[in-house]
């Protein structure tokens, strides 16, 4: 009998590498699953990456992308094109005319073809001239061919209503002024734009200064509870004191988690009217820093008046009504004109009594009358256009003063913004010192841990109280370039509107 070891060695030698070739590739992929793992933790940190983002950055991706500048630009474009619609009143003006016709009759069936070019032109003093050209081929069964074409001039010139520069340009200068309120309309929004995203992005930069100050105070508060232990441990503070401390280091908890979400709040606002992804982390980067401005309000006044759109389009309001106003009164004249014309006919006939060409003309020269009577809409837009010229007045009047009120408080809430936040810096320089020598006087013992967390409470609300007060003076610069119509200029921002 065979030996059967050297075939049970065979077969267990095979079957090993079997099971090594197997398990190769669980433990390839075994060794592979933490540079995967790496990879996709490196991926998530990079999309979770904080980006800083200054106050010009987000000025510039306002501009860029706010929807509602995007929407006043859109609408430009249709205004733009009911001032080319004006423009060309007084332009040549093309017709053309045209058809054809089959017609079966009992008596016979006949085809007709017409081609009337017909061309009119405005005058800038009312004047109106139109040439036509027709053309008719007329073929039938029996009646034969007929063909005809001629020349029409004509000229109408108004002696009431319609006559006149005043009169015929008025519509074009009352679109040539709502062009330009239009474009005043659109600095205002692109400006009001500008000044929401400026005080949108300082928000989020207040509440960040808070996340800080009430990380700070926690900070402080924990370095606090530290002491605390240490004097109890000494024998030099009651143990129960202690939990004045905890308590003070929970508050404080409670502010920083109430801070984060103030930031995330306001983080979204920005980026909405950034018109980005809300899922985008971004941090305000710009620094926290103010230096005096001092103005005089004489010069702003003067300076807002010739600048500020809102003020400069009820200016331009009062042009309109007086146009308004020439425009109705002149719908309430007589129609009298004068008119003239000539034409010319040429044909050619073809049929069963003969065939032939033919020429005649003929011209002529008048008077049109029209006269409305007993129709009081005549006068209807008359009187309406005439109350709101009064109205202009009267609204003009309230502007120029409602300017004046509204550059005096600019003016004015700018220097007493600036006086609140030096006071404010003061307090907390003073609010600091007192806490770091009530802080010596408690580990000297001289001092109680009430006393401490009293002093905490006013350092914090008077870093609290320097921070409104420095974004509040920041803001009055916003709104007093908002009021004179100086934001676009002082950003250097161009329309681009021509």
């Amino acid at each position: 009998m065979s030996d059967w070891r050297p075939w049970m060695v065979c077969v267990l030698y095979l079957l090993n590498t079997h099971l090594l070739a197997a398990t190769e590739p669980s433990m390839a992929s075994q060794a592979a699953a933490p540079s995967l793992r790496n990879a996709q933790a490196r991926s998530v940190l990079l999309s979770q990456q904080m980006t800083d983002l200054t106050l010009g950055d987000a000025v510039y991706l306002g501009l860029r992308n706010n929807r509602g500048i995007r929407s006043a630009y859109l609408q430009r474009v249709a205004q733009k094109f009911d001032l080319r619609v004006a423009e060309d009143a007084f332009n040549p003006k093309l017709l053309l005319n045209g058809n054809y016709r089959t017609a079966q009759g009992t008596a016979d069936r006949s085809r007709n073809a017409t081609v009337a070019p017909t061309t009119s032109l405005l005058g800038e003093y009312g004047t109106r001239l139109s040439m036509a050209w027709t053309q008719q081929l007329n073929n039938a069964d029996r009646a034969g061919r007929y063909r005809s074409d001629g020349l029409d001039l004509a000229v109408i010139q108004p002696l009431l209503r319609g006559a006149g520069w005043d009169v015929t340009t008025a519509p074009l200068r009352l679109a040539r002024i709502s062009e330009q309120a239009n474009r005043l309309n659109l600095k205002s929004s692109v400006a009001q734009t500008i000044s929401d995203v400026i005080t949108t992005y300082r928000e989020l930069l207040r509440s960040q200064e808070q996340l800080a100050i009430a990380r700070e105070a926690l900070k402080r508060a924990s370095a606090l509870l530290e002491v605390n232990k240490a004097l109890i441990g000494a024998g030099r503070m009651a143990e129960f004191e202690i939990v004045q401390t905890e308590a003070d280091i929970a508050t404080q908890e409670l502010g920083v988690e109430e801070a984060q979400n103030q930031v995330d709040i306001n983080r979204l606002s920005l980026l909405r009217l950034l018109a980005l992804d809300l899922s985008t982390p971004i941090r305000a980067s710009e620094a926290l820093e103010a230096s005096k401005v001092s103005i005089d309000k004489g010069q702003a006044l003067r300076l807002a008046q010739v600048q500020q759109p809102q003020y400069l389009s009820t200016l331009l309001g009062s042009q309109q009504a007086d146009l308004n106003l020439v425009i109705a009164k002149d719908q309430s004249r007589w129609d009298v004109s004068l008119v003239a014309g000539a034409n010319q006919i040429s044909d050619r006939y073809d049929n069963d009594n003969g065939n032939g060409p033919g020429r005649r003309w003929d011209s002529y020269a008048g008077v049109q009358v029209q006269i409305p009577i007993g129709d009081l809409s005549t006068r209807q837009a008359e009187v309406h256009a005439r109350v709101d010229v009064e109205n202009q007045e009267l609204v003009l009047a309230d502007a120029r003063q409602a300017l004046e009120r509204s550059v005096n408080d600019v003016v004015r809430d700018l220097g007493t913004r600036w006086r609140q936040y030096e006071i404010a810096q003061r307090a907390v320089d003073l609010s600091r010192r007192k806490l770091d020598i009530e802080r010596e006087k408690l580990s000297a013992g001289r001092s109680s841990n009430f006393q401490v967390l009293s002093f905490e409470g006013d350092l914090r609300n008077a870093e609290n109280a320097r921070l409104n007060a420095l974004i509040a003076y920041l803001n009055a610069q916003t709104q007093l370039d908002l009021t004179l119509g100086m934001t676009l200029e002082s950003w250097d921002i161009a329309l681009n509107d021509y």
